[in-house]
């Protein structure tokens, strides 16, 4: 009977010391709250591997638009936030959801169209000149519309050139609700114009007769930032091995990485984690 009892508290010990184990094995992972810009350009399928090798420790991303990763931050559902809405990621620091706040990388905007071009804005420089010919003109553009860092940017820019779009919604402007990959693919079916970032237009695959129309507008510029969601609102963050992460992304070898990952010899993003952060 000793004997027996012996041999069933040894199993139990066992069985809760493999528990434990495999508990703190799955442990080892962060989620990451981003975009779908740095998920659809295989950004994150290049570098994040050789973060996991050096730490080990496993990303794991929730690829959204932007607005929908911070609703998801704010409801303490990720570890980490990177994204591309300064305004939007300022005001997620200044409402204390986050620990703060720094640059990562950037590219930009451009606008792509149909080899047709009904608008004539090929070879534009000046991107406001650009949608008030495509107003003008009605011709058809496809909008994410989806609150994401590409949507937020595109309406600041509608707004620039004193144009309504979305009370256009349904007739030249149409609005997928859509992730960057999907909505490129419905505007290429409708011949319609798009305003994307140039990492995931360099990456897709579908271009069909499309090409860039609009580029080089400074006020198309894109940055990129990364923000430790905050462990005092949402005490089950797991801070450190977050910090980690993004101390990684911000040192000269997680820049590199960056910098290094291209797409027929063309560079997505810029690493620009020394040149200022807030």
């Amino acid at each position: 009977m000793n004997r027996r009892f012996f041999t069933v508290i040894l199993a139990a010990a066992l069985i809760g010391g493999a528990t434990v184990q495999s508990a703190s094995g799955e442990d080892r992972f962060i989620v990451v709250q981003s975009t779908t810009s740095t998920q659809n350009s295989g950004l994150f399928d290049e570098i994040l591997p050789e973060f996991q090798e050096k730490s080990g420790i496993e990303v794991r991303v929730v690829a959204v638009g932007t607005g929908q990763a911070i609703r998801n931050a704010a409801n303490g559902d990720g570890d980490v936030l990177l994204v591309h809405s300064k305004p939007s990621e300022e005001k997620f620091v200044a409402d204390d959801l986050g620990v703060s706040r720094a640059d990562v990388m950037y590219n930009d905007f451009v606008i792509v169209g149909p080899d047709a071009d009904p608008a004539g804005i090929a070879g534009g420089r000046d991107v406001v000149a650009a949608l008030k010919a495509i107003a003008k003109g009605a011709a058809p553009f496809a909008s994410r519309g989806d609150d994401s860092g590409t949507h937020k940017a595109e309406l600041r820019l509608w707004k620039a050139a004193d144009i309504d779009a979305g009370a256009e919604s349904g007739s030249w402007y149409r609005e997928t609700g859509s992730g960057m990959g999907a909505t490129l693919n419905t505007g290429i079916g409708m011949d319609a114009y798009i305003m994307t970032d140039r990492a995931t237009w360099i990456a897709f695959g579908n271009k069909g007769s499309h090409q860039i129309l609009v580029e080089g507008d400074p006020r198309m510029f894109n940055q990129y930032g990364v923000i430790l969601v905050s462990p005092k609102v949402h005490p089950h963050v797991k801070a450190e091995m977050a910090q980690t992460f993004i101390d990684w992304l911000l040192s000269r070898e997680g820049q590199q990485a960056i910098a290094g990952y291209k797409v027929d010899g063309q560079q997505l993003f810029f690493p620009n984690a020394n040149d200022g952060s807030s």
